[in-house]
């Protein structure tokens, strides 16, 4: 991920991405060994891509949207959500009862928050927004995804400033841990 546009056409372009890896999935039978490689690889396109958002699109939503805090805080929830399904996949093998459960249910969050997300936040940031703040807001979005994490970590931090600091070094951990096992490379 890192597509270049804005705020918005970024994390669009991303949203796409992830119902791609959706389809992968869905193309796989229960129980293939198949489908570890596309969670993971899933795993760490929906890590980076919430890292990003929480570290510069909610923000914004908090600066520029009436009602702001409670959009972004709700959008921070559904990631909470998210990434508690994709730590716990994370730790079962694809032939666990629970990986399809898990599996169906990590979709239908995602595609639900997405939903939100297209229909509702990024028209009314649009409306609020130069062109020239939502492409500020979507390069630093592309660097933040260059270092985020690339794996789950519940319990760090996902609002300012906490998320800023600590994300870079998880990020890197992360990194080096996928370089040296091989995950996310097909």
């Amino acid at each position: 991920m890192g597509h270049g546009g804005n705020v918005i056409d970024e994390p669009t372009t991303d949203h796409r991405e992830v119902e791609e890896f959706f389809e992968r999935l869905r193309a796989l039978p229960a129980g293939h060994k198949g489908r570890r490689t596309v969670v993971d690889e899933l795993t760490i396109e929906l890590v980076r891509h919430s890292v990003a958002e929480e570290m510069y699109l909610y923000p914004a939503v908090r600066e520029y949207l009436p009602g702001g805090d409670a959009l972004a805080d709700k959008e921070i929830h559904d990631h909470a959500e998210v990434e508690r399904i994709l730590k716990d996949l994370e730790h079962r093998d694809v032939d666990d009862p629970g990986f399809e459960d898990l599996a169906q249910k990590l979709i239908m969050e995602v595609t639900a928050h997405v939903s939100e997300e297209e229909q509702q936040l990024f028209p009314s940031l649009a409306q609020v927004c130069t062109p020239e703040e939502l492409d500020r807001l979507g390069d630093r979005i592309r660097r933040a995804k260059k270092v985020a994490p690339t794996r789950p970590h519940p319990g760090a931090p996902d609002t300012p400033p906490g998320n800023k600091l600590l994300a870079p070094g998880a990020g890197l951990v992360d990194r080096v841990r996928d370089f040296v096992t091989g995950r996310g490379k097909a």
